[in-house]
């Protein structure tokens, strides 16, 4: 038979990361500084607004690394 072990966590693993992300989504709004921090780009102009969350996507990106970290680790 085959063993579908590993990817059976694969699949665990995907599914924890997107209920992750949507309980992220249903909070975003709760969080007032999320999305307005120093290093935050936010340009407006007449007829046009640029806006890059540099720094969120850094923070955000350092605290899921240390998660998947801790995660993956054996």
């Amino acid at each position: 038979m085959l063993d579908f072990s590993g990817f059976g966590k694969i699949l665990i693993l995907i599914g924890l990361v997107i209920a992750g992300l949507g309980f992220l989504l249903l909070l975003g709004g709760k969080i007032p500084w999320l999305g307005k921090l120093p290093g935050d780009f936010f340009y407006k102009g007449k007829n046009f607004t640029f806006y890059f969350p540099l720094v969120t996507c850094i923070i955000i990106s350092i605290v899921l690394t240390i998660i998947l970290m801790f995660i993956n680790r054996k």
